[in-house]
């Protein structure tokens, strides 16, 4: 369980580092938008990414 948890943190540090290594501008323009955001719309996108997450994990099982 260990081993996996550590994987799958691995793999999401990888993803994550793609767009500010491949486009660093698009990168920073992306963050200059999220911070005008509103608080509950900031939630919205990581409840949607959560949700998202959990069926990628069903499917995969």
């Amino acid at each position: 369980m260990a081993a996996s948890l550590l994987l799958a943190l691995a793999l999401m540090l990888v993803i994550e580092g793609l767009l500010p290594f491949l486009a660093p501008r698009i990168w920073r323009d992306t963050f200059r938008r999220v911070v005008g955001l509103a608080d509950g719309q900031i939630r919205f996108i990581g409840l949607a990414s959560m949700l998202a997450g959990l069926v990628l994990l069903t499917i995969a099982r």
